[in-house]
């Protein structure tokens, strides 16, 4: 067999042998791979996403059990120091000597560090490994101050990280403006001052000449302006380099500035050697992008295997990140260097948005473009940049829309189906088209089928817009109904049920729907009557609507078990009430564990106990904190002004009262908030569905974040809020939720769905422009006053109390239910424990 050493595990490295994986050759083939880093290839693009939550399991892109299974070899924690060009083999720092017929060098790059004298100390660090961040995350335990060097892509996502971790942020960058290469001045100044306005110190022009110890933080930068900034900790993100020491030490052809040259087909000066990705120089050219570095692993695999189809002939660069909640893009000649380029240009400093069309001499070509604040046209005029296209009509409207024709757009059936729609994974129109008319007919399917979206995720709604258009142009509907039983979404129904005021399932489907519900539209309805009656949800009409969690008032564990949540505003409790939860949890045996909203969970409870432990909860001042519900979770918060010496605003008490005020509302999904007394940040509103800052000068509004599965970044909404009017803008925005979501949407999702995004939004909520802000806050109103505790209405009803038994005849307890100790609390028995392999414990 012939062998494939590659030299890298990093995302390019494993793309390669990804791609390999599906030639028939590859059974004529052993591939090796080596990792210096102790871990399989990951998701570098989404490393930020660690800080909200994300953990090294999910950003992995491979496991040891794919590579096995597809027989590839892979070592790990061991780098790859010396080739043999001759013996064709290579030597690892741990004495391995593999022989190869083929070499595929992809190392990557490494951040590079200036020059600056301290900068080897302690608390000086990179970004760019999950090793990296985990020494980030330690360092930022110890400190209060962080400042990054560098205020490019990867500077301002090392910014957002610490900035996560509540430290004061400071970025340092030695250019006039941030993001130098993606934008130009006008785009840069957006972009600084909408940085800023999320608390983030931007020093531009500024050159480091030294870090010293400080005075009030651990160390002092000495700029060579004299000016100073104090920090305890500092990240270097001030570029990256090409990692081609193996290269330079054993005699391949490298670029004068470095990288290893290559060819069209990503050979270097030795014929049996490739290299792909950063650290790989085509034309003189580093491409520091993930796309570019899978176009040239593809290539490789391509001239490996003989066929000799495919060529690497450079790469787009063009952009479109989220960098601090902020949208950037860039496209191609962003900075007009073209010559006889013409510029358009447009800037809304009220609304922080700007954008700059780079249009050909003969006025008709689109040669660039820039869009900080607001990127909504990126798919659409990426792809007519990248296909030669014609703009449509004249490029002013393009940015400014006349105001009798709407927006000038270019729809997808102009494109050819040639257009590349996943740069990531070079997934053309044509190839979603041929899934969707071999019967893919959701964007999972199409994910599964072509790859498309599942890289960087930025092609996610042109995908979206490419399969509904084929589906429609098939004669296939694009079904928005709920189910079988009713033709409407769920906005509709939410309408038709607000409208007609109706109060039960029944009344809803004999009138609007068909037949008798299922599992879909039952719970679906049961959510839209509690968001606009909020009723007991346990009365005879709705009964037989909710999924178990609801019907049961707590959730089911997966043991039969039900934990129970009581409500804890804002995280704020008495030593009391503290004891009153230690001997609820002592006596019924429960395992008790305080969560990341800031409650305290009892797990383990059965059925029959749920009533008894209810009545002790409510008989010593809880009530239900509704985690069972898709409602209002939780408000967390910092303890603010009250205590803490950054603080600005009573924090605790806003994060009280909106707890308070919001108990109970039922929702499309559930929703969080998240109170900070300071744009610290330790509450982390940023990451909720309602987020809150204090400012001086009073509360900043932010929307539509969430953590979960798919992060994402708040939006700022309005800011220096009084309280009345922070009320208010809250009541809109979750009423218009609650009207328009669809099924078990996250508030996240519906923004992004919601034509017009965050600008209509605040036209809706702040200036009215459906005239519907005097019925949001009504309803509103009305959902708070119809408020009641479902744990206390439960137990004063003896009928509902006979739900809560095992047995309709008996009184006793689930025998079936057993637990195991560990850490002094229980947990569930696992199938091995209950056949008896392993000692359980009894239950009483």
């Amino acid at each position: 067999m012939k062998r494939i050493i590659v030299v890298g595990n990093g995302m390019v490295g494993h793309h390669f042998i990804d791609q390999f994986i599906q030639q028939e050759k590859m059974a004529e083939v052993q591939i090796t791979t080596f990792s210096e880093e102790s871990r399989l290839a990951y998701d570098r693009v989404q490393l930020s996403a660690y800080f909200s939550g994300k953990t090294a399991d999910d950003l992995m892109m491979t496991s040891p059990e794919y590579y096995d299974d597809n027989g590839v070899q892979y070592f790990v924690n061991d780098k790859v120091v010396g080739i043999d060009k001759d013996a064709k083999t290579v030597t690892t720092a741990q004495g391995r000597v593999e022989s190869y017929d083929k070499l595929v060098l992809a190392t990557g790059s490494f951040p590079f560090v200036p020059p600056i004298p301290g900068k080897d100390q302690d608390h000086c660090l990179v970004y760019r490994t999950i090793d990296d961040l985990e020494d980030i995350t330690a360092s930022a335990k110890e400190s209060k101050v962080g400042v990054v060097i560098g205020g490019g892509l990867l500077g301002l996502e090392a910014a957002n990280a610490i900035k996560q971790l509540g430290l004061d942020t400071h970025v340092v960058e030695f250019a006039p403006r941030l993001m130098a290469v993606q934008v130009d001045n006008g785009g840069g100044k957006i972009l600084r001052n909408k940085i800023e306005a999320l608390g983030v110190t931007v020093h531009t022009e500024k050159n480091t000449k030294e870090i010293v110890k400080g005075e009030t933080c651990r160390y002092r930068m000495n700029f060579a302006d004299g000016s100073h900034v104090e920090t305890d900790m500092i990240i270097f993100s001030a570029g990256i380099r090409p990692q081609d020491e193996l290269a330079r030490s054993f005699d391949l052809t490298l670029g004068e500035r470095g990288g290893i040259q290559v060819d069209d087909n990503c050979l270097t000066s030795d014929e049996n050697i490739f290299a792909i990705g950063e650290c790989a120089l085509w034309q003189g050219r580093i491409f520091g992008l993930v796309a570019p570095g899978y176009q040239m692993a593809k290539v490789a695999v391509d001239q490996i295997v003989g066929e000799g189809k495919l060529a690497f002939t450079g790469a787009d660069m063009s952009t479109k990140l989220k960098l601090l909640g902020v949208d950037v893009a860039s496209i191609g000649d962003a900075h007009g260097n073209a010559q006889g380029a013409q510029n358009y240009v447009f800037t809304n400093e009220a609304q922080q948005v700007y954008k700059k069309l780079v249009i050909s001499a003969c006025g008709k070509k689109l040669l660039g473009a820039v869009m900080v604040g607001e990127a909504e046209d990126y798919g659409s005029w990426l792809q007519i940049y990248l296909n030669d296209m014609d703009i449509p009509g004249s490029p002013e409207n393009m940015l400014v829309p006349p105001a009798e024709g709407g927006a000038v757009t270019m729809g997808v059936d102009a494109l050819p189906d040639s257009a590349v729609i996943c740069s990531c994974l070079d997934v053309t129109k044509g190839q979603i088209c041929a899934a969707v008319q071999d019967g893919a007919t959701s964007i999972g399917d199409i994910k599964t089928v072509t790859k498309a979206g599942t890289g960087c995720g930025g092609c996610s709604a042109l995908v979206t817009q490419v399969l509904n258009a084929e589906l429609a142009s098939m004669g296939v509907a694009v079904n928005t109904d709920l189910c079988e039983h009713f033709a409407y979404s769920r906005a509709e129904l939410a309408d038709i049920i607000r409208v007609k005021r109706i109060k039960t399932f029944e009344a809803l489907i004999t009138e609007f729907g068909a037949g008798h519900g299922c599992e879909v539209c039952r719970p679906t309805v049961a959510n839209i009557l509690a968001s606009f009656w909020n009723d007991y949800i346990l009365e005879d009409d709705h009964l037989g609507l909710q999924d178990v969690n609801d019907v049961y008032l707590g959730n089911m564990q997966k043991d039969g078990t039900y934990s129970v949540v009581p409500r804890i505003p804002a995280g704020e409790i008495t030593p009391d009430k503290l004891i009153v939860l230690g001997e609820v949890a002592k006596k019924y045996g429960l395992y008790t564990k305080i969560t990341g909203g800031l409650r305290i969970d009892l797990f383990g409870a059965q059925l029959h106990q749920l009533p008894e432990i209810w009545a002790w909860l409510i008989r010593e001042g809880f009530e239900t904190g509704h985690a069972y519900g898709k409602s209002l979770r939780t408000v967390k918060s910092c303890v603010g002004s009250t205590w803490c010496r950054y603080g600005v605003q009573d924090s605790m008490s806003l994060a009280i009262d909106l707890e308070n005020r919001y108990k109970g509302l039922r929702s499309p999904h559930k929703i969080k908030f998240g109170v900070s007394g300071c744009t610290r940040e330790c509450a982390e509103a940023q990451g909720k569905d309602i987020g809150v800052i204090a400012t001086e000068g009073g509360w900043g509004l932010y929307v539509c974040g969430n953590g979960g599965m798919r992060p994402r970044h708040a939006d700022l909404f309005a800011t220096d809020l009084d309280t009345d009017t922070l009320y208010k803008y809250i009541d809109r925005v979750l009423m218009f939720y609650i009207r328009t979501a669809d099924r078990l949407q996250r508030t996240s999702v519906w923004l992004e769905n919601l034509e017009g995004g965050l600008d209509y939004l605040k036209e809706v909520v702040i200036n009215d422009k459906l005239s519907l802000t005097a019925e949001l806050e009504a309803e509103m109103a009305a959902n708070i006053a119809n408020y009641q505790c479902e744990w206390k209405t439960t137990i004063e009803s003896p009928e509902k109390l006979l739900r809560f038994k095992h047995f309709i005849n008996s009184e006793e307890s689930d025998t079936a239910v057993q637990f195991v100790a560990v850490r002094d609390q229980i947990r569930p028995a696992t199938p091995a424990e209950r056949a008896g392999q392993i000692a359980v414990l009894e239950v009483s």
